[in-house]
Parts: structure tokens; sequence; C-alpha cells
């Protein structure tokens, strides 16, 4: 039967989520890492929250997120995960936690629930082929996965596919292709280089240019720290970004991501902001880097030409709730 979310079920979710969820490729659980993830969220609504029962036994946990503050946050519940046990009746149960989920947003006034990047309880997942290297948020539902098919039979839409991308770094070396660019756009008066606050000015200024809250806030807070980040700028002025250059615990390269002033574009810029970063995250010992991308985004095609490769693929999915 489906119960409300209690904490008495902590033990047995993360059971089910390091039986199940690991199937789809998912980073198993502990109790620090679901509090953290899940019930310790700030955006965490116990509302929002359920699971199954089997004879007493947890074989199924749904959770949701809906805030106002969040992109399309006043019209859309985020759906974070759906876990079941694969025996026994998993289309039942899975049907009724989506249900309760879809209830539970109608409930707080939202019009869609969708499975998108935006979701804040981020949950990490395994690199194909990989000793373990992890990225840091699945951006939508594992493409193939029984979840995926689920929603499509329930009528989902699936909006894009998001590309996860992976490189080890290795002997990463940046091509004659890009230095040949960069003489040219210096020819311009462009230059891509690591920020110097005593250098570079105008920084916040393009980043609002650039209209992304997450890049003003974590670029933002790089510079006034003094955080490595690859900047293109011209005559002193920033026009473009690339980073922060962040060596995880993990090994891998966090960032928050590339731009360049719309003003400024055209001149090879974005290229060589990547590849500078990959040379910065190389120089500090990273040893691979993750990202992920639209499947019909320009970009994918610096990323494919720094030795980029996709490793998997996520669907941005949505349904309107009556």
């Amino acid at each position: 039967m489906l119960v409300a979310w209690n904490e008495r079920y902590v033990d047995e979710t993360i059971a089910l989520w390091n039986r199940e969820a690991v199937k789809d490729g998912y980073k198993e659980m502990t109790e620090a890492s679901f509090r953290s993830i899940i019930t310790g969220n700030s955006h965490f609504d116990p509302g929002c929250a359920f699971v199954w029962l089997d004879d007493g036994v947890v074989t199924g946990f749904a959770c949701g997120v809906t805030a106002d503050e969040l992109p399309l946050g006043d019209v859309a519940g985020y759906i974070t995960c759906i876990i079941t046990e694969q025996g026994g009746a998993p289309e039942e149960r899975i049907g009724a936690l989506l249900d309760a989920l879809e209830r539970r947003f109608a409930e707080k006034g939202k019009k869609q629930a969708e499975m998108l990047f935006f979701n804040p309880m981020q949950l990490p997942w395994y690199i194909p082929d990989t000793d373990r290297h992890e990225h840091n948020n699945a951006p939508g539902v594992p493409t193939g996965s029984r979840l995926h098919r689920f929603l499509l039979d329930r009528g989902y839409a699936e909006r894009a596919t998001q590309c996860a991308m992976y490189l080890r770094l290795g002997a990463f070396d940046v091509p004659d292709s890009i230095l040949a660019k960069e003489r040219k756009a210096a020819e311009l008066g462009y230059s891509v280089e690591l920020l110097n606050k005593k250098k570079h000015r105008g920084v916040r200024e393009m980043l609002e240019a650039l209209g992304n809250p997450l890049w003003q806030r974590e670029i933002g807070r790089s510079f006034e720290e003094g955080m490595l980040v690859v900047i293109a700028a011209k005559g002193g002025e920033a026009v473009g970004f690339a980073g922060p250059v962040v060596r995880q615990a993990n090994g891998r390269g966090y960032f928050a991501g590339i731009g360049v002033h719309p003003e400024h574009e055209g001149h090879g810029l974005g290229s060589s902001l990547f590849f500078r970063l990959c040379e910065a995250f190389q120089s500090i010992g990273t040893e691979y880097m993750s990202l992920y991308t639209g499947s019909a985004n320009p970009a994918i095609r610096i990323y494919e030409k720094a030795g980029f490769r996709t490793v998997k693929t996520f669907a941005i999915m949505r349904r309107e709730l009556s």
C-alpha cells in the first residue's frame, strides 16, 4: 500500500536504492548522503515523498520538489526519483507513486510535472566503463530505463535529450586549430587567460549580460574569492568566461559553465575558453571532466573536438496536470 513518508523508512529506502537505483547507474547511498541529497535538502517536503509497502516492507520510494523560487517553480513540480522493486507488480507501484506525486503537485498549485535539471536534489551517477568516475547530477531520466518507458506510456512528453559527455584528461593538449583561432582573435585585441582581479574588469557586467543566475552567483563569487576562472577579455574588459576551475575530491573537474557576451561572439572565443579550461583543469591534477549538453546544442561539436564522448543520455520530460 501507499503511505506518506516517515523517518522510520530511511534504512529500508536506502537499501532499496542500493538494490534498484544502482541498476540505472546511480551512485549508492549511505545514510549521510541520503540525508544530504534528499531529506536534508532545503527544498525537502515530507508531503512530497512517499513509500510503497508490501507486507510492511518498503518496495517503492518516490520524491519530488515544489518550490516557487526555482526556475519554472511557479508552475512546475519536479520529480526527483521513483524507484521500486522489480519483482511482484512493479508497474502498479510506479503508477501509484507517480499518481501521489502528481496529486501533491496539483495541491501545491502546479500545472505540470517535470523531470528536469533545475531540480535541486542532485543525484550522482557513475560514468559507464570507468573506474567509478562519477557525475554530480542527473539532468533528467536515463533514456531506456524502466521509469523512462513508464513515463512515456503515461503521456509524458520527451522535450529534449541531454547528452552526458566525458573526457579522461590524461595527455590533453590544445590543438593547433585553436592556437590559430587565438592568434586571429588577438589581432582584434582579444585574449583568453586566467582571471586576474588586478588586470580584468567588468566581470559582473558581463555575467549580467549573459542572464544566467547560476553563473552570476558562482562566477561572481569565484571572482571575489580569487578562485581560478578562465576569462576572455578585450582591452582588459571581460567578455566571456569558463569555470570556475575546481577539482573535486573524486578527481572530477567541476565547472559552472561557459559563456561569451553576445556582442563578442563569432571570434572563436567559446572554443578557446573551453580548451583553455581543460588545460587549466589538467594543470591542477584533475583526472577527468564530465558535463551534459543538449543533443541539438552546436557546442557539442566543440566538446567532441576536445575529445569528449557521449557516455549516457537523459530525457527531459513533462506532463501537463489536469
